[in-house]
């Protein structure tokens, strides 16, 4: 089994640990895919118009003899509608909500999804092609010290995570915040800020959660919530990912 290190707080290596099985699964970049976009696909909510949208008008047609379309015009007036092919007509095949939008993901390959995910934020190459900016003596997977999971100061977090090298990570994700394009702008999400690290602990009551809030990009989480949309943003593999050492002893029980 092989070890790496355990930082502190303040960015020197502590002591070392072995690395848990989970990090040895191989990588599988299309079951993590599958499993990313099938979350996705859940999400999803059906919408559609009203089923008698656009054809709520009183019509009829002129019929022939008086050199134009035979289409249907509004009674007592000339402009054509309801028809799909007529400008103000109906659309011609608008979205249903009866469409199923659920994918469904077989158990195992699921698990193998979260494993090869997981495994993925210990190599650094697959990191690094990922996007994620870091310095180059971070020794992969990040562990910290338990000590990280009782910050509630978003300007101590960042300055921890300054000590371990990860500072430009968190500069990219501030300064790389952009318009999104299209129309999306109208729809609440105008701005798209990159993703940055995650962070993860060993249960939901750790003051890390308020800590890491304000920062751009950065998401924290328990080893229980772990899954590959959030490992593998967008089913791209590598996030660059922070453990604590309890963390890491919880990830050490999983099985497959």
């Amino acid at each position: 089994m092989r070890q790496t290190n355990v930082y502190s707080i303040s960015g020197t290596v502590s002591k070392q640990t072995d690395v848990p099985g989970v990090f040895d699964t191989p990588y599988r970049p299309d079951v993590i895919k599958r499993a990313v976009v099938a979350t996705a696909s859940n999400k999803r909510q059906p919408y559609g118009p009203s089923p008698d949208a656009g054809i709520k008008h009183s019509v009829s047609t002129w019929g022939k003899g008086r050199g134009v379309a035979r289409v249907q015009r509004i009674k007592a007036g000339r402009k054509a509608t309801e028809s799909p092919n007529n400008v103000s007509g109906r659309r011609a095949h608008p979205p249903v909500p009866e469409r199923i939008w659920d994918k469904k993901v077989n158990r195992k390959e699921r698990i193998l999804a979260r494993f090869s995910a997981v495994a993925a934020t210990g190599d650094a190459d697959i990191v690094r092609t990922r996007g994620h900016q870091f310095e180059d003596n971070v020794s992969f997977p990040i562990i910290v010290e338990d000590k990280i999971q009782d910050i509630s100061s978003t300007s101590e977090i960042s300055e921890v995570l300054d000590n371990l090298g990860l500072g430009y990570d968190l500069d990219r994700a501030k300064f790389g915040r952009k318009i999104r394009p299209g129309k999306g702008k109208m729809r609440n999400r105008r701005y798209r800020t990159p993703v940055s690290i995650l962070l993860v602990v060993s249960d939901e009551k750790q003051a890390l959660f308020l800590g890491a809030a304000n920062l751009p990009g950065v998401e924290v989480a328990a080893v229980s919530a772990l899954n590959a949309s959030l490992l593998a943003p967008g089913g791209d593999a590598g996030r660059l990912t922070v453990f604590s050492e309890s963390a890491i002893a919880k990830i050490g029980e999983w099985s497959l």
